[in-house]
């Protein structure tokens, strides 16, 4: 019997894309086609892995999840599904209100989804898994790596903890399994991501072995690149530094995310974390690792934030020159400490201005920092052609969300393919370059 076709749609975070990745390739392990996020799905069932982290996500999900309703009620679609972070979160409210749903699943019981549609489509006989592993739907030279879910973290303002629960992690030798099979298969570059990777072995033995993780993994043959993603600045593990320093496989690249600088901030948002502790923390990871590449997220507008507290934001922005950074305005969300405590009482206004302030800072950093790199010699790695253009990365670029590298098209490049390049111009956030030099 032909299997019918399922679409993916997966919103949100990286974290959320490894989720889909997994179920893709339990649905193909089942004789399913699979396809993932389509400009034009055409399968008889679609799934919605939804994001539920902040405002505008979870309205996009929504609104993802009220379009798909209204194709199954026009005929043009059979079954509709939904997982992940918004359903975990409001699953007695969703299925109140969007009845045209099939299934909902959360952030864990999602692989039950396989099974209940097989059920409901007459007893279809269960085939064993087997080795099931993930269907890749990133560039097949780079993958994402899940090493832990969950968050003991309690930041004030976060609904994380509230969605995934407390912190998990995975047992390392099938991490380091999933990154040999993975290579076995072409992947040569690693994000390692996590709500707070730095956490990592804590809740198995009471000790942090990311270090120990990250350096087994760089031992791995193949393994040409590791980059790190959202780590967290109290107690942060400094036998990281010296890995990432001595394995030149590991990227000079670690997203930390630290939110803000004034105390009276750090202190509201249950960050645990100092002023003066912060500084340090930049000033020896620069010092460790020369020529490291920071990317972090910084927050503006949150409850009682003042003129002052924002001018010491800008005063460190200006101080640190992170190489990479995002910015957004505080949102309140549902059932954090934040939202039962404190007052909203930033305006939306403000909270805007403040915003385009910060970054407009940061693009006039990050113009000068990518500009210092004309007449440089990189590593990059082609992740595609588009139009006339062939675009890469640094090791000092995370896939999505950092500057490219732009070579002209003509130097018959291979996509997956790792060049030296020498750079030879820079705007904003990206970089101009050739592998025509002596």
């Amino acid at each position: 019997m032909n299997k019918p076709t399922i679409d993916f749609i997966t919103l949100g975070c990286s974290k959320n894309l490894v989720d889909s990745e997994t179920l893709m390739g339990l649905f193909e392990s089942r004789g399913y086609h699979v396809t993932h996020d389509a400009e034009n799905p055409q399968g008889q069932i679609a799934v919605v892995n939804t994001c539920g982290f902040i405002e505008d996500a979870k309205q996009e999900s929504i609104d993802t999840i009220l379009e798909l309703a209204q194709a199954k009620t026009e005929g043009h679609l059979k079954r509709l599904y939904v997982m992940g972070c918004l359903s975990e979160r409001y699953l007695a409210d969703l299925e109140a209100e969007i009845p045209e749903v099939d299934g909902w699943y959360g952030k864990f019981n999602y692989r039950q989804l396989l099974d209940d549609l097989e059920s409901s489509a007459g007893g279809v006989e269960r085939k064993p898994d087997g080795l099931c592993h993930r269907r890749i739907t990133t560039p097949s030279h780079y993958a994402y790596i899940k090493i832990s879910e969950g968050c003991d973290r309690h930041c004030t303002y976060c609904a994380i903890p509230l969605i995934t629960g407390r912190h998990q992690s995975r047992q390392q030798q099938d991490i380091l399994d999933e990154v040999r099979w993975l290579v076995s298969r072409g992947v040569k570059e690693f994000q390692i991501i996590a709500q707070e990777l730095t956490y990592y072995g804590v809740d198995i033995d009471g000790r942090q072995h990311i270090a120990e993780l990250i350096d087994q993994m760089a031992q791995i043959e193949g393994v040409a690149w590791i980059r790190l993603h959202y780590a967290y600045p109290a107690h942060f593990p400094w036998e990281l530094l010296r890995v990432m320093r001595e394995r030149p496989n590991v990227c000079r690249y670690l997203d930390i995310a630290l939110q803000h600088i004034s105390d009276h901030m750090l202190t509201r948002m249950q960050r645990h974390f100092s002023k003066q502790e912060t500084y340090e923390l930049v000033e020896r990871m620069r010092r460790e690792v020369p020529g490291i590449h920071l990317r972090t997220t910084l927050m503006v507008g949150f409850p009682g934030e003042t003129d002052d507290d924002f001018c010491e934001l800008m005063d460190f922005t200006r101080w640190a020159r992170f190489e990479r950074m995002g910015a957004f305005a505080y949102s309140e969300e549902d059932g954090t400490y934040s939202a039962q405590h404190y007052d909203d009482d930033v305006p939306a206004e403000v909270k805007q201005t403040r915003l385009d302030k910060l970054m407009r800072l940061q693009q006039n950093i990050s113009a000068e920092i990518e500009a210092a790199k004309i007449g440089q010699t990189l590593r990059v790695i082609i992740d595609r052609r588009e139009g006339g253009w062939f675009v890469g990365r640094t090791e000092f670029c995370s896939p999505e969300v950092d500057p490219e590298v732009l070579l002209p098209a003509d130097e018959q490049l291979v996509v997956g393919q790792f060049y030296e390049a020498r750079i030879t111009d820079a705007e904003e956030f990206d970089l101009y370059a050739t592998t025509r030099y002596e």
